[in-house]
């Protein structure tokens, strides 16, 4: 146990990356475990990664609770195991749901750390990526606030391109093409973090601070 923005308004950001320049990018503990501007709320849903898994690859989810609604304790009390199924009809299906995320970036670019990164966390379910499957043994998970068809924020990408860059640069296994969807290691299952999650903005960004 382990202790908005469509397309068409991009265009325009993307013109003047200055901006949204990132002067103090977000780093990790030396020992590699913890953000160290995230806030820590230790979920008991971990465990140990497999003795020959590294870590290789960035997962991206989408969550909101209920779905929808931004900026309470819902997301923190699921990924304790503290959340209310009578609390409201949605939470009735997913409150014994033991689950959890290294990562949730909300939507004001707040972060919150779940997991320590050498520990696998249980966001990715039965899932596959690049032929390997069981995807939460060499991945992080990193939640986004919000649903699948209405636009991220402009704090969030600023906040999910520094913690890329920071995760990329701690563990060499990582790199900016092993970052993917919850949907594309699902692709049965899930459709987050779903269409208003620009993959081209974000990755414009992301090669501008990575090497």
């Amino acid at each position: 146990m382990c202790p908005h923005v469509h397309r068409t308004q991009l265009q325009g950001i993307l013109a003047s990356p200055v901006s949204h320049k990132i002067d103090q990018p977000v780093k990790l503990d030396p020992s590699g475990e913890y953000l160290l501007e995230a806030r820590q709320l230790p979920s008991p849903n971990c465990d140990e990664r497999p003795p020959d898994a590294g870590i290789n690859l960035i997962v991206i989810h989408g969550i909101s609770l209920p779905p929808g609604k931004y900026g309470g304790p819902e997301i923190d009390q699921l990924f304790t195991n503290c959340l209310d199924p009578l609390a409201h009809p949605y939470f009735r299906d997913v409150a014994h749901l033991e689950v959890s995320s290294h990562l949730l970036i909300r939507r004001t670019g707040e972060v919150v750390q779940y997991v320590p990164f050498r520990k696998r966390a249980w966001h990715a379910g039965e899932s596959c990526y690049a032929g390997c499957p069981a995807c939460n043994d060499f991945s992080i998970g990193v939640e986004l606030e919000g649903v699948d068809e209405e636009a991220y924020t402009l704090e969030q990408y600023d906040r999910l391109v520094e913690v890329s860059g920071a995760l990329i640069d701690a563990f060499p296994e990582l790199s900016s093409d092993r970052i993917a969807g919850h949907s594309d290691i699902a692709p049965q299952r899930k459709t987050d973090p779903g269409p208003a999650f620009d993959w081209d903005y974000f990755r414009t960004r992301l090669a501008a601070v990575v090497s």
